[in-house]
């Protein structure tokens, strides 16, 4: 409840939660950089066509390292099973995966990334760790390059954790 007017304001976070304001700046700084990066990165990729949903779904089949049927690429994408449909059919028109009928479960179709998708998925990455590596030699030191792989894993970490879509966390007002 508020002091001042006596009301519940859900926005805010009770004190003894609420983050110090350089964490907040902290986070804030963390997710512009990684959207900055993440739009260089975009720019690096082959004039091939193929949209981010795809190759985010091609990623996923690559690192599975096995056959997904579409309710594990649905779920793992965090996408409707419908909307993997046509992403699923333009990915097989172009080449880039095959459908098979699964031998344990006849219902079942398995997805699997094929040599082309595979091709792609690793230009695409060999342009994109050139530049980076070209710029991270050239502009950082090595103790910055040092800081940086550590930064990376605590990114890593930060990913492994799921942000409940169900609002959960309550929100910070937009600092951007």
């Amino acid at each position: 409840m508020d002091q001042e007017s006596g009301s519940h304001d859900q926005t805010k976070m009770p004190e003894i939660c609420q983050p110090a304001e350089d964490i907040w700046s902290a986070a804030s700084a963390t997710r512009r950089s990684v959207t900055r990066m993440a739009r260089c990165l975009r720019r690096l990729r082959s004039p091939h066509g193929v949209s981010g949903s795809k190759l985010s779904l091609l990623g996923r089949l690559f690192r599975a390292a096995r056959p997904m049927t579409a309710t594990d690429l649905a779920r793992s994408e965090r996408l409707q099973p419908q909307s993997l449909t046509r992403l699923i059919a333009d990915l097989e028109e172009g080449g880039f995966i095959y459908r098979r009928q699964d031998e344990t479960d006849r219902r079942q179709l398995l997805i699997e990334i094929a040599p082309k998708g595979r091709e792609l998925l690793i230009q695409d990455a060999q342009q994109q760790d050139t530049w980076l590596a070209h710029v991270m030699t050239t502009r950082l030191t090595r103790a910055e390059r040092e800081m940086l792989r550590i930064a990376c894993e605590l990114l890593d970490q930060l990913a492994d954790e799921e942000p409940d879509r169900a609002g959960d966390v309550t929100t910070h007002s937009s600092r951007s």
